[in-house]
């Protein structure tokens, strides 16, 4: 039986270790659709309800699997279909590979039906590797190049196969002139800095008394090596949202998320340092690290295009987060900065019971950080968690304590809504074994994330373990632009554009087949995440929340309290609750704190 170029793509992918890809038919990968018939769906047809969720799928799958994503879509608005979830993986630096359809060779140039100039449009996010196929000859350097550009460079690339060219017979390139072979095969490597490097690092870092460290998802394969480092330096940890699963929150250093999501004793941490080290994470909002030319930086980053950004940094070492740390930790002088770390422990211990009270106020109906506090405990020490953009992320980031052996992840760059449910799904592919939670807005959920119900039941035979628990923030309110028109444009909530309907999710999940729990009372919360944790298959638990409580930034400036104040004067709709709800959060952070036994 002869192979066809279609045949050869799946026989390539199944060659470099895919095991499934998201995808969405249309005509423009009917030869590839073909193939998979053919042979037996390996690797699998993952069917999504679009192709950006197909794409969102890809990504979840990459940073939970720690392995290339693939995704595939027709030609014209299925490939169009595919950019933002290709941006989520090029902005948070996931390896990701797209395969798209294009029309017929001896169509293009003639303003063909769905035909699209794919590689203008592709120029920016698949900047790294965009290719067409237009003869079989051309196929496994093509495809083997796009994978490990993806996989070296962590990014998205993309190659586009003609319809016609798909039912083509096989042919591999020959050994010839003007003809490219190629090779599987990627033997392991390593990247490590200089020992000059090493050695100039080391002198930055002893030479500091309080020492503040930053982690990011670079940072994710050298949790050993950073808690050893931090406990040689007696230094705090903080995480950037992308490197949230880095390192245990329950070690008492550890400040937590950073920046406008972030949290007090990350605040305080960066404020108050003299020497800060950068791991693995390029965190844009330089306002939250140390007064430039308070502290002495190091920055360690396996890539040298992100290296030096942010910070006027002193030492840039570029080499992989593990192997750098390894070489680097023998030169680190012990025993000092304890009166520092002693500090940074009390903060912390005082933050956490600030969040404590803040999710013990009264709201109406509930209250959205009781809902992510109430949840905190009851989550499985190997939970997979997601979530969604919006000011869900802030009760993410601050709530949520993630123990060792627990991943998390958003949307860390793009910030785009609509890729909690997609990226938990991506996420049981991963990770079949075990319960993955997801925490959504209403308006992400009205988004996309009722349709990939659709897909969620679909699988869920799949799933060794079948949890895949999406708990939704039901404010009937687009609430993070809502609370940032208050505070940073000093405008009141407009409501044609805030306000969402009410929709009943729980009874949508129900109609899959799935279980749905709707909440409308505090003391139903915690019954409701303990009964969608112990389901049998997928559950949506639907939350009735207040939106007047605020998502406060671990240091709001005057200009943003006197905005907000400004917004409420001018007519906010919901102002009496905001006033009361947002006193009454900021108060937690300076009423006394339990005494120490």
């Amino acid at each position: 039986m002869s192979t066809k170029v279609s045949d050869h793509v799946l026989q390539r992918l199944r060659d470099w270790g895919v095991e499934q890809v998201f995808a969405y038919p249309g005509d423009g990968i009917n030869g590839l659709l073909a193939a998979w018939g053919r042979a037996g769906d390996r690797p699998r047809f993952v069917q999504s309800r679009h192709e950006e969720m197909s794409a969102f799928q890809a990504v979840g799958y990459a940073k939970f699997s720690g392995r290339l994503g693939v995704c595939a879509a027709t030609s014209g608005p299925g490939a169009i279909h595919l950019l933002n979830g290709l941006y989520d993986a090029k902005l948070d630096h996931v390896p990701v590979l797209a395969v798209v359809g294009q029309t017929h060779r001896t169509a293009m140039g003639g303003s063909y039906q769905q035909e699209v100039d794919l590689h203008a449009l592709y120029k920016d996010v698949a900047s790294d590797f965009v290719e067409t196929v237009t003869v079989p000859e051309q196929l496994p350097n093509v495809l083997d190049r796009a994978i490990r550009t993806a996989c070296a460079r962590r990014c998205p690339t993309a190659v586009i196969i003609p319809g016609d060219v798909q039912e083509l017979e096989y042919e591999a390139p020959t050994h010839e002139f003007k003809m490219v072979p190629s090779s599987l095969d990627v033997s392991s490597w390593t990247q490590v800095p200089s020992e000059d490097a090493v050695r100039r690092a080391a002198e930055v870092l002893n030479a500091g008394d309080k020492v503040a460290i930053l982690v990011g998802q670079g940072a994710a394969g050298a949790r050993e090596q950073v808690e050893h480092l931090a406990e040689l330096l007696g230094a705090g940890v903080a995480k950037a949202l992308l490197g949230k699963d880095v390192l245990s929150d329950e070690l008492p250093y550890v400040t937590g998320s950073i920046g406008l999501l972030g949290t007090r004793p990350s605040y305080e941490l960066m404020r108050d340092c003299d020497t800060l080290l950068t791991i693995g994470s390029s965190f844009p909002y330089s306002q939250f690290l140390p007064d430039f030319g308070k502290a002495r930086g190091v920055q360690i980053d396996i890539d040298p295009h992100m290296i030096g950004m942010r910070y006027p940094y002193e030492v840039n070492l570029v080499g992989d987060a593990r192997a750098t740390l390894e070489r680097l930790i023998p030169l680190i002088e012990s025993g000092r900065g304890r009166e520092w770390f002693e500090t940074v422990c009390d903060n912390v211990a005082r933050w956490r019971e600030v969040m404590e009270r803040r999710a013990g106020l009264e709201a109406d109906p509930v209250n959205p950080e009781y809902v992510a506090r109430a949840l905190d405990p009851l989550l499985p020490d190997d939970a997979v968690i997601t979530s969604d953009s919006g000011s869900v992320a802030n009760w993410y980031a601050r709530h949520l304590t993630m123990r060792a052996g627990m991943r998390g992840s958003l949307s860390g760059t793009l910030a785009t809504m609509g890729c909690g449910v997609p990226y938990a799904i991506g996420a049981k592919f991963a990770h079949p074994d075990r319960p993955v939670v997801a925490l959504v807005g209403d308006g992400a959920m009205q988004m996309n994330g009722l349709a990939e119900m659709i897909t969620a039941a679909k699988y869920r035979e799949l799933w060794e373990d079948p949890r895949l628990v999406v708990g939704v923030f039901n404010n009937q309110d687009l609430n993070q632009v809502t609370w940032e028109l208050r505070a940073m444009g000093g405008a009141p909530s407009f409501l044609p554009s805030q306000q969402l309907p009410d929709v009943q999710y729980a009874q949508f999940a129900r109609s899959l087949g799935l279980t749905g729990i709707r909440v409308e009372k505090p003391e139903d919360v915690e019954p409701a995440w303990r009964a969608a944790l112990a389901a049998d298959g997928p559950a949506v638990v639907e939350f009735l929340t207040d939106p007047a409580v605020p998502p406060i930034p671990p240091h709001a400036t005057w200009d943003q309290m006197e905005a907000t104040a400004a917004s409420l004067l001018k007519g906010d709709a919901d102002r009496g609750s905001v006033v009361k709800r947002g006193f009454k959060a900021k108060m937690q952070e300076f009423l006394p704190g339990r005494e120490k036994k």
